[in-house]
C-alpha cells in the first residue's frame, strides 16, 4: 500500500508538505500540490480513513434511518427512489451510507443512537420510521447532526413533500372534471396523513363541496389488501361517490379490485386518483390520474441539507425544505363536464 512516505520521497518534500497538498491547504504552491495530487491518483493512494476520522473528527459516513413496519424494504418504490437520489448525492460529495437499526451487535441489542455511534456517522437522515418512539427521540435529542423526510421537530432540519399542495391539486382538477361526490380514503395517522387531510378539507371548502359521512375512510399506506376492504365498503354507500382518492399509488391496486369485483368500470362508472406517481400507476390500464412527487429533489435536497449541518455547523440552518409535486392527468378521471 502507497504511503504519504512513499509519495513524499518520490516527490523530494515532506510528509507534512504532501499531507497539506492533498488536503488543499494554502501553504503550498499549485505547481507542488499539483505533482504530488497527480502522483498520488497514478500510485493509487486512497487516505486512510480511520486516521482521517481521527484527525478531522469525521468519518464521511452517513447513516439512514429506515424502519418500514411493512417489511417491504426497498422494494417500497417511493422510498427506494428517494434513498437512491441521497445515495447519489452523498456520493457525489464523498460520502457513504450506513443504514442504522437497533438490532444486536456482538450480541448485545443496542439503540439507533447507539449504532450512530458504533458506526461513527457524522449524521442520520431519518426517512422512514415511528418519529413517536423514544429511541428515534433520543437520537433527536442528541448532537447528532440529523434531517428528517416529512416530519417537523423544532430542532432539526426537515425536507418535506408538499402534501397539503398535493391534495389540493387533485381535488381541483377532479372538481374541474365536474366531480362533486369524491371520496378520500388516507393513511394511518402521521404528519403526512395530517396535511393531505388538510389540503382535501380546504380544497373542499375552497369548491363548496360536502363531504357525507363514509367519504373520509382510513386505510393503510401501501396495503392493498386493506384498500380492497375499504373501497369496498365505500361502493355500498347509498349515494356513492363518482371518485375516490386513495391513499397512494400501490395501495389503489386494491381499491381497483374491489370496484372491478363489483361489476363497476373505470373511469366510465367511476374515477380514481392515486397519489406518489410511482412506475406502476403510469402503466396500468387505464392510466392512473395521480401527483407524482418529486423523489428526485426530495433526496438531493435532504443530502445537500445534511452536509450542510456536518460541515457547515454554526451557519447551517434548520430550515424545512418544501418540495412541490406534480400532476400526472392520466385517464382514471371522467369528463361529467
Amino acid at each position: 500500500m502507497v504511503s504519504l512516505k512513499d509519495i513524499a520521497n518520490m516527490c523530494g518534500v515532506s510528509v507534512a508538505t504532501v499531507s497539506k497538498a492533498l488536503n488543499d491547504q494554502p501553504d503550498v504552491g499549485p505547481e507542488t500540490r499539483d505533482k504530488i495530487k497527480n502522483l498520488a491518483d497514478e500510485l493509487g493512494y486512497f487516505t486512510n480513513s480511520a486516521a482521517k476520522a481521527l484527525k478531522t473528527n469525521r468519518t464521511h459516513n452517513l447513516g439512514v434511518l429506515f424502519v418500514d413496519e411493512g417489511h417491504r424494504g426497498l422494494t417500497h418504490e417511493f422510498f427506494a427512489a428517494l434513498l437512491n437520489s441521497f445515495k447519489e448525492e452523498a456520493e457525489q460529495d464523498g460520502y457513504d451510507i450506513t443504514f442504522i437499526n437497533n438490532r444486536n451487535v456482538g450480541g448485545k441489542k443496542i439503540t439507533y443512537l447507539q449504532h450512530c455511534l458504533y458506526r461513527g456517522v457524522d449524521g442520520l437522515l431519518m426517512a422512514c420510521v415511528d418519529f413517536y418512539d423514544d429511541q428515534v427521540m433520543e437520537v433527536v435529542n442528541s448532537s447528532l447532526p440529523v434531517v428528517t423526510i416529512d416530519h417537523v421537530f423544532n430542532n432539526r432540519a426537515a425536507v418535506m413533500s408538499d402534501n397539503v399542495g398535493g391534495l389540493e391539486t387533485l381535488i381541483s382538477y377532479a372538481y374541474s372534471m365536474g366531480h362533486r361526490k369524491i371520496a378520500f380514503i388516507y393513511g394511518e395517522p402521521t404528519a403526512v396523513t395530517e396535511n393531505r387531510k388538510i389540503g382535501f378539507h380546504r380544497a373542499c371548502e375552497k369548491y363548496g363541496l360536502t363531504v357525507p359521512d363514509g367519504y373520509l375512510v382510513e386505510s393503510k399506506y401501501y396495503d392493498a389488501e386493506d384498500c380492497y376492504a375499504v373501497t369496498a365498503k365505500l361502493l355500498t354507500l347509498p349515494e356513492r361517490p363518482t371518485c375516490i382518492l386513495f391513499p397512494d399509488d400501490f395501495s389503489l391496486t386494491g381499491g381497483v379490485r374491489a370496484i372491478r369485483e363489483a361489476g363497476l368500470r373505470i373511469p366510465d362508472d367511476i374515477s380514481v386518483m392515486g397519489y406518489d406517481g410511482i412506475i406502476t400507476s403510469q402503466l396500468m390500464n387505464p392510466r392512473i390520474t395521480t401527483l407524482q412527487q418529486d423523489t428526485d429533489r426530495l433526496g438531493k435536497e435532504a443530502a445537500k441539507k445534511l452536509i450542510e449541518l456536518i460541515e457547515k455547523p454554526k451557519t447551517a440552518l434548520l430550515d424545512r425544505i418544501l418540495v412541490p409535486g406534480k400532476l400526472l392527468t392520466g385517464e382514471s378521471v371522467k369528463n361529467l363536464v
